[in-house]
């Protein structure tokens, strides 16, 4: 195969055909973070965080374009320097004229996006969208989903399902309640504000993560919810990256990162 290069504008409207930037939501940072519309790009590589070690996996495989799900900048930066990882990581990436992209909360937000791969690997069916996104004229388009599972599960086989598919080590959940699980309402990252939604559309269990203490008892033997993790939950995101690249510019070196990234470990 003759080697194949593309502009990093040109890979940013297919990422941005998928999930426009209109979708993301006020407070985030998606698009291209770092470098230049017209740089060439040959290979791009795939993960969920920016760190050091994943610009120092990038610039081993060759690439010039690192697609992240979180934002490296989320705000403004006042200094760069080496105080922190975020400053460091800028400093590396300029020096190298490597470009970053982000695709976060569109990629939440986006039909067949991140809520619907997570709904896919737990087997989910007539998957429709949680929370419509205010303001948006597809109906599709919003925060987590609700489906069903093709037959009904105990609590216990259901969570522990989930730890084997997404390697989890620890599922954090709300007092079982004793009933079958079939219909299912997540959303990745953090979604605990979306639990009275689920409650209201009839879930038997509400997955998401970053649940605080308090918010399991709002819970209140209505719904099992279950924190599994917020790494854990959006991981097959770069699934969707790829699927999408690999549709729209086949012959392009696409690499998925290797690196651990998730800060959250378990004694």
């Amino acid at each position: 195969m003759r080697n194949f290069s593309c502009t990093v504008g040109e890979i940013c409207r297919v990422l941005e055909a998928f999930a426009p930037l209109s979708w993301q939501e006020d407070y985030d940072n998606c698009g291209l973070i770092l470098g230049r519309a017209s740089q060439e790009v040959s290979a791009v590589l795939l993960c969920i965080d920016v760190t050091e070690e994943v610009i120092d996996e990038a610039l081993e495989l060759g690439c010039q374009l690192i697609v992240s799900h979180h934002p490296l900048l989320f705000s403004g930066l006042k200094r760069i320097g080496d105080a922190d990882y975020v400053e460091r990581c800028v400093v590396k990436a300029i020096k190298n004229d490597m470009a970053v992209y982000a695709a976060h909360t569109c990629w939440d937000n986006a039909p067949q996006g991140v809520n619907y791969k997570i709904a896919e690997k737990i087997g989910l069916r007539n998957v429709t969208t949680l929370v419509p996104k205010s303001g948006c004229l597809n109906e599709n388009v919003g925060s987590g989903v609700i489906g069903e599972l093709e037959m009904p599960e105990n609590e216990l086989d259901f969570l522990n399902r989930l730890k084997n598919i997404f390697a989890i080590e620890c599922i954090k959940h709300s007092p079982l309640l004793n009933k079958p699980v079939k219909r299912v309402a997540l959303c990745g990252g953090s979604g605990s504000e979306f639990l009275q939604t689920a409650i209201s559309r009839k879930a038997d269990v509400f997955l998401t993560a970053d649940v605080k203490y308090h918010t399991f008892f709002a819970a209140d033997g209505r719904i099992l919810m279950a924190d599994i993790g917020h790494f854990e939950s959006e991981q097959f995101t770069k699934e969707i990256f790829f699927e999408q690249l690999q549709k729209k510019i086949p012959k392009f070196a696409i690499h998925f990162s290797k690196i651990k990234t998730n800060q959250i470990n378990y004694l």
